[in-house]
């Protein structure tokens, strides 16, 4: 049975996701995906959903698949 990864869990993803493909910052993940900061934040934190729109940009510039970054999100539960 799986388990949804919590906003704290999301938020240290994304630090070491973005610390492996030398993202220095949100600011520059929204620059890359052309997300605004405030959204990308507040995906991260799990306080809303990122719009279908959204999602291919991210797996892009994360190098993730929709399927791992929904997991990441808490939008799926983890095997």
């Amino acid at each position: 049975m799986g388990s949804k990864y919590t906003a704290k869990e999301s938020n240290e993803w994304l630090r070491e996701t973005m610390l492996k493909l030398s993202i220095k910052s949100l600011d520059e993940l929204s620059s890359i995906t052309k997300i605004d900061r405030g959204s990308l934040s507040r995906y991260f934190n799990q306080e809303r959903r990122p719009s279908i729109d959204a999602i291919a940009p991210l797996c892009e510039a994360l190098e993730v698949t929709s399927d791992q970054l929904l997991v990441v999100l808490g939008a799926m539960e983890r095997e």
